[in-house]
């Protein structure tokens, strides 16, 4: 690896560094407009879009570990949006729930959310977009898991 080649990667690195907490605090601040934090809008974001979901297979799906799991599945209870329901077929495995109430405020602000999304982004064009995503994904596969 040329000298170079050394240096734009650690410029990569920090620009997406930069790029990513600039994103990731205008979400949040979303977010927070609805008495959610980042986590709980992501696992009523999934459960809203796909279902009624395993415990212990949400962690996974945005990068939680079982304990942080654990937490902001009890608070997502105590707020009335998700329930908790065991499998019938499998008395170990128990399941997230979506709430009617959960419903309701997802569609509420999903639409708010996904509006804030396309501001965020609206600096790039479609095929900008598509090329960032493209890329991302490219560096994410190549990277082996620890």
């Amino acid at each position: 690896m040329n000298q170079n080649e050394q240096t734009l990667s650690l410029k990569l690195f920090v620009v997406l560094s930069r790029a990513h907490k600039a994103v990731s605090e205008h979400v949040k601040h979303d977010i927070q407009r609805y008495g959610l934090n980042p986590t709980e809008f992501g696992v009523l974001d999934l459960l809203y879009h796909k279902g009624a979901q395993p415990i212990q297979q949400i962690g996974d799906k945005i990068l939680l570990t079982s304990g942080s799991m654990t937490y902001v599945v009890d608070k997502l209870e105590e707020k009335g949006y998700i329930v908790r329901q065991r499998c019938e077929k499998d008395r170990r495995i128990t399941y997230a729930v979506i709430t009617d109430e959960g419903k309701a405020l997802m569609d509420h602000i999903f639409p708010q959310h996904a509006q804030k999304m396309l501001e965020i982004f609206q600096s790039l064009s479609t095929d900008e977009k598509e090329m960032a995503i493209h890329l991302l994904k490219k560096i994410g596969l190549s990277l082996a898991p620890f």
